[in-house]
């Protein structure tokens, strides 16, 4: 599997992006160039479904959008006027095709398919009660859920099969799905996972991101709101809110991270929030030096902000190669360090002694701060300084994103001078939880009902987590019982 990742060992793993199409001439070819623009949400597999209004066809791959959406007899296998994709790095289920997205079933109603962005927190305890009930499971993904709760739903009509179907669900979800009446679109009651809506002449289109509207010349229109299900037909396009009024928890790690910088994000510029996070970084942890330096390519933003704010020279300290995937060659460090290499060299010419602040996004196992601060070390650096432009994560994510179990967290383990220590860094420093916030315009977090979900940082998750609070009795019980033999 290639990544366009540079230091893919030590991210937090996008979650997946979804877009769909509805009433536009060669709708896959659209939908293909939609992901294109939405690799970066996941680049382990990618799958496109459209509906001919007769037939639905399907093609899923392993690997990304180009070299399998790339063909001619790719997309005229795809025919019709409305479509759905995805592209999948996995948080539930393993690596293997059957879990590929969009998945399809043959419904009472007819043919039914799903496009999902984000982590059902209680699927399986859902899938328990499902397989009792007679339900039998294609594949190991959390969105085959969905597609049986709406199977096996008692209401009449299919769209109040779905609603029941969500309202058994807990977490994160949004979704496109594909059905012989139309296109469904919808964000779970908190936002916590995004999307968009857009339109290209008579065409609606859904997309996780506003890039992928850019990309195909699309015009944003609007988010779809949490909560609400848009239902588009040859009738139009109308919408329901089945669920209330709730608060929304929109993921923050979204203005951190996950979103390409030309996106726009609950109204607001990624680019522009990345850089007030740089600026209030420097705010908050200013240190004497003679050159910014952001660790590419996510860094870059906060980067420019911290420079601009501090006045300290903002330089291209780290060159990164984009022709190079995940690392092939393995056996061996010094020959595994070559591979790093590979990926990301230092600039030795401008760092050599040099005093340096490198600017990346967050820290989660710490493996590759501590390459990077020996990186500059060994290019010459006086002086090595690290900020990140996050809180430190502590906590697990349980919404779509693949964060590592809290035990290999580096910031579960140790407090701020100790991650320094550790990555030997000559300091070390994170934005607050309240400088985020303000950076993203808020005069403050708010205690009780949180603007965004922040369980990464803060461990204040908006919703239950039923199959981890099953899991986790028998986890303590078999490491005791480990202990005991």
């Amino acid at each position: 599997m290639l990544t366009t990742n540079p230091f893919d060992d030590d991210k937090l793993r996008e979650e997946c992006g979804v877009f769909g199409i509805y009433n536009a001439e060669t709708a896959s070819a659209v939908v293909a160039l939609g992901l294109h623009a939405l690799q970066h949400r996941g680049q382990e597999a990618a799958g496109i479904t459209s509906w001919d209004g007769h037939h639905f066809h399907t093609h899923r791959a392993m690997g990304h959008v180009a070299g399998n959406f790339d063909r001619d007899e790719v997309i005229r296998g795809l025919p019709g006027r409305v479509a759905c994709g995805h592209v999948r790095y996995s948080t539930t289920g393993e690596t293997a095709l059957r879990n590929v997205q969009p998945l399809f079933a043959e419904l009472s109603s007819g043919g039914f398919a799903v496009a999902h962005n984000g982590n059902i927190s209680n699927a399986m305890k859902l899938r328990r009660e499902l397989v009792r009930r007679g339900s039998i499971f294609q594949s190991t993904s959390d969105t085959e859920v969905i597609i049986h709760l709406v199977a096996t739903s008692t209401y009449r009509t299919l769209l109040d099969k779905f609603i029941d179907a969500l309202k058994h669900v807990e977490g994160a979800y949004s979704l496109i799905c594909l059905t012989p009446e139309g296109m469904l679109a919808c964000r779970d009651p908190l936002g916590i996972r995004p999307l968009v809506m857009g339109k290209l002449g008579d065409a609606t289109i859904f997309a996780s991101e506003t890039v992928a509207l850019d990309v195909i010349g699309a015009e944003y229109i609007r988010d779809v709101e949490p909560g609400e299900i848009v239902i588009v037909t040859d009738a139009g396009v109308r919408s329901i809110q089945p669920f209330g009024s709730i608060n929304p928890r929109p993921c923050i790690f979204e203005h951190v991270y996950f979103s390409r910088p030309d996106s726009i994000v609950d109204g607001t510029s990624v680019y522009d929030v990345r850089k007030a996070i740089g600026a209030q970084l420097a705010i908050e942890a200013p240190v004497e030096a003679d050159l910014v330096i952001p660790v590419p390519d996510s860094g870059v933003p906060a980067a420019i902000g911290y420079a601009q704010q501090s006045g300290i020279p903002f330089e291209l300290g780290i060159i990164r190669s984009h022709y190079v995937g995940r690392t092939f060659i393995q056996p061996g460090d010094q020959v595994r360090h070559l591979g790093v290499k590979l990926k990301h060299n230092a600039n030795r010419a401008l760092i050599g002694g040099k005093r340096v602040v490198l600017i990346d996004d967050s820290i989660v196992r710490g493996t590759t701060s501590l390459k990077i601060v020996q990186m500059m070390r060994d290019a010459g650096a006086a002086e090595v300084h690290m900020r990140i432009a996050s809180p430190p994560t502590r906590h697990s994510c349980f919404y779509g994103v693949d964060t590592p179990e809290r035990t290999k967290l580096l910031a579960a383990k140790l407090d701020v001078p100790g991650m320094s220590d550790y990555i030997h860094a000559d300091s070390l420093a994170f934005v607050s939880i309240s400088g985020l916030y303000k950076a993203l315009g808020h005069d403050r977090r708010a205690d009780v009902r949180p603007q965004h979900c922040d369980a990464c940082f803060t461990g204040d998750y908006p919703t239950t987590l039923t199959d981890q609070d099953e899991l986790a009795p028998a986890d303590q019980l078999s490491l005791l019982a480990e202990r005991i033999v």
